[in-house]
């Protein structure tokens, strides 16, 4: 088991001086990864007049910041980037960082706040579609190989994108998605790991060991290699006692997650505040 720290792009964590100081905090205190949200204005209601930070600019900070820390998204919304600029912002920051990169992707959302607030369609089988081609021409443009594509939603002429990404055949891929939705965790087992989100279990909330289990075991199925490493990333607020963090983590590790992913309520009025994730990173990770 891993574990790692996980921010919201905005609040006080939109200043990439703050995410720097976050990310070099973690490394000291054992953590695994720093990962970021990826969002524009999220609900745009509740979040309102709240600064939003572009979540590579944060990632450049955190990994000018670090030597050994990984580095992401959780997750990367493909559907509403041009992935030709994308790909570039990854290779940029795994050349940057050594190849400390995972990427992870999804849908996006909220699809109320994230796409309708700028007019993007918020058709859930287009954002799919885009999601599908979007990774495949990520995967092809990192591989510094020349790249002709003729798609639905994306159109490429004889491009080579150099350089290619430092990590070969590219960064980890992790796949984002609902569970026990299916269609998400079937696209997940054609890319590098699973980070489900539960119905019944919102963020922050761990989820149930069945449930996790389950899942671990329909999206083994669906896999191509089975011998390729697969991460599956779980996540909640951990309790401090080393006993419960056991009782706690424990019983996932052997359903199959192989992250912890360390995350505040989103209901928390901390959720966004530098002081109480500083505080809960300089005490490192679960002992367990």
């Amino acid at each position: 088991m891993r574990f790692s720290i996980n921010i919201p792009n905005f609040g006080d964590f939109a200043d990439p001086a703050t995410v720097a100081k976050v990310a070099a905090a973690a490394e000291q205190a054992g953590w695994d990864a720093l990962f970021v949200w990826d969002h524009v204005v999220h609900d745009k209601d509740e979040r309102r007049g709240q600064p939003f930070g572009d979540p590579w600019m944060l990632l450049t900070a955190a990994a000018l910041a670090t030597s050994r820390l990984r580095l992401g998204t959780l997750v990367a919304a493909v559907a509403r980037r041009r992935p030709e600029q994308l790909a570039r912002q990854v290779a940029t920051l795994d050349s940057l960082s050594g190849g400390r990169v995972i990427f992870s992707a999804g849908l996006g959302g909220p699809i109320d706040g994230d796409f309708a607030s700028f007019g993007e369609s918020t058709d859930p089988v287009v954002l799919a579609e885009r999601l599908d081609e979007g990774l495949d021409l990520l995967q092809r443009y990192w591989s510094g190989e020349p790249v002709n594509h003729r798609g639905r939603h994306y159109y490429v002429d004889d491009v080579i994108l150099l350089p290619a990404s430092v990590q070969r055949p590219r960064p980890p891929v992790w796949i984002g998605g609902v569970w026990p939705h299916r269609r998400p965790m079937r696209r997940a087992a054609r890319w590098d790991g699973v980070v489900p989100l539960f119905k019944t279990a919102g963020h922050g909330h761990p989820p149930r060991v069945d449930e996790v289990r389950e899942l671990v075991g329909y999206v083994d199925r669906h896999r191509v290699d089975r011998s390729d490493p697969f991460e599956v990333v779980v996540g909640g607020v951990s309790p401090g006692d080393p006993a419960a963090a056991r009782d706690l983590i424990g019983p996932l590790a052997e359903a199959g997650a192989t992250w912890w992913d360390e995350r505040l309520l989103q209901t928390s009025d901390d959720l966004h505040r530098l002081g109480p994730v500083l505080d809960r990173v300089e005490q490192g990770p679960p002992a367990w």
